[in-house]
């Protein structure tokens, strides 16, 4: 019976201290305490994060494309028509003052103020066709994209018949009839020159008017683009934001989720923790009461039996070796009791507990405990004191079963406002890298964390393993009164 007891105990004691158990929104008290129920099917904020970055990344290229095209559209405007057109002026001023030069040299010739012939004249009048055919040919290159074909076709002709009317004025002159080349010359060449230099005049105005009209453009278009830019960089923003926002929204709702699910844990593990600890108060009373008693009672009729059988007798030895039998047995099972839950640390409390407790573990393992108390001591109530004496036990299991130390020290330090517990071994100590972590220390820190307190797992310099438990005095004389009391009870 007490084997079987033993080994159902190691199975609900394996059972329960699993505190990393699955939690499921199928559970009737859950949604009883309003706790809502996990939507399985909740949208992930991943494709619509991802469409937000598409459409933001789409925006950047479209418009990054739109402001090349409108830098390529000024860069043309400025190139093809402002420089063009003042080029084409320049021309254009040239034309002019050779036209100039031809009505003062006509006016010269016609007035007789000088004594030459009329083909005195035909020199200057080369000079000057050359310079106006250069000037012409380079004014129509520049002036391709901004005059109609009508006009250009108008200048040329223009330009042609008034050189037909010089050839045919220096020939008359040749021909000594200079009274008819004087009245040629009024009559026609000095009109049409004149029609040439209004000609000149207007394309000098149309580029002027063209010239303007482009800066206007220039300036419309630098105009647009900065309205578009500041557009842009408010859209830019406004994606930014959403965006933001967005991230903001699902990162409250993951963290509320998290606080929710660790609140969840945090619940189950304590009652899995009391769960164990009242299932171990349980089988230890029961040890100590049921089993206790009935081996008491046997020893008791063994005792009777033998004073009853002849002295000397082979009964008589017999029934002394089974009593000592019973004796072994009942402390064995008065130990397992109190190694399940000391009756002691309900009725003393944690100082006197951990008093009897570490000389029995140095008995029970030959390893040598410093035991060491600092400060005023204070009652640990309740629960606390339970998970305070678990925690011990779980860290000497781990020196005596994996540390290999043969030395141990042990230091309760009752401070104002904390009680602070210290288990110090120089054996093999905490592996740097662990492919799983033991289901002891995983309870610990769950024990502290039920405790508001906190426990840290370090290396000590000679490389061994600190264990240093912090517990708030409030927590540590108050935790779970109310809980030990019931479950007492």
């Amino acid at each position: 019976m007490i084997r079987f007891i033993i080994t159902a105990f190691s199975h609900i004691d394996g059972f329960l201290s699993r505190p990393t158990l699955a939690l499921t929104n199928d559970d009737p008290a859950l949604y009883a305490r309003g706790v809502p129920r996990a939507n399985s099917r909740e949208r992930s904020p991943t494709l619509g994060l991802l469409l937000g970055l598409l459409v933001t990344l789409s925006a950047v290229v479209a418009y990054s494309a739109y402001i090349t095209w409108q830098v390529d559209g000024l860069r043309r405007l400025q190139t093809d028509m402002v420089d063009r057109n003042r080029k084409d002026s320049l021309q254009l001023l040239r034309i002019q003052n050779d036209l100039s030069l031809l009505a003062v040299g006509m006016r010269d010739m016609i007035s007789g103020d000088e004594p030459y012939p009329l083909t005195a004249w035909s020199s200057q009048f080369q000079r000057i066709r050359t310079d106006l055919d250069d000037a012409i040919r380079l004014e129509s290159g520049f002036a391709s994209g901004t005059r109609t074909p009508e006009q250009n076709a108008f200048l040329t002709r223009e330009f042609a018949q008034f050189w037909d009317a010089v050839d045919r004025v220096f020939s008359l002159a040749r021909d000594g009839k200079e009274k008819e080349a004087r009245d040629q010359i009024q009559l026609s060449l000095q009109e049409r020159q004149a029609t040439l230099s209004s000609t000149v005049s207007r394309l000098l105005v149309q580029n002027s008017e063209s010239q303007e009209q482009a800066g206007q453009r220039i300036v419309q278009i630098y105009d647009r683009v900065q309205r578009e830019v500041y557009v842009f960089l408010a859209a830019t923003l406004l994606a930014i934001l959403l965006t933001s926002l967005s991230l903001i929204r699902w990162n409250r709702r993951l963290f509320a989720r998290l606080a929710e699910i660790s609140e969840r844990r945090s619940d189950l593990a304590q009652k899995l923790i009391a769960t164990q600890e009242s299932t171990l108060r349980y089988i230890s009373r029961e040890l100590h009461d049921e089993f206790g008693q009935i081996l008491t009672a046997i020893g008791s009729m063994l005792r009777r039996a033998g004073t009853h059988a002849p002295e000397g007798s082979s009964l008589r030895a017999d029934l002394q070796e089974v009593l000592q039998t019973v004796q072994t047995t009942l402390e064995s099972v008065r130990s397992l009791s109190q190694a399940l839950h000391p009756v002691m640390l309900d009725e003393a409390g944690l100082e006197t507990t951990l008093d009897w407790y570490i000389p029995t573990v140095e008995r029970q393992t030959g390893i040598a405990i410093s035991y060491e108390k600092q400060g005023q001591p204070f009652r640990v109530e309740g629960v606390a004191g339970v998970h305070v004496y678990r925690v011990l036990q779980e860290a000497l299991n781990n020196v005596a079963r994996h540390s290999g130390a043969k030395e141990a020290w042990v230091r309760l330090r009752f401070l104002p406002n904390t009680l602070e517990l210290e288990v110090e071994d120089h054996g093999t100590g905490i592996p740097e890298r662990q492919n799983k972590r033991g289901i002891g220390l995983v309870a610990m820190r769950e024990r502290s964390e039920l405790m508001g307190g906190q426990i840290i797992f370090s290396s000590t310099v000679k490389g061994g393993t600190l264990v240093h438990l912090s517990v708030p005095r409030e927590k540590a004389e108050s935790y779970g009164k109310e809980d030990h009391s019931v479950a007492c009870g």
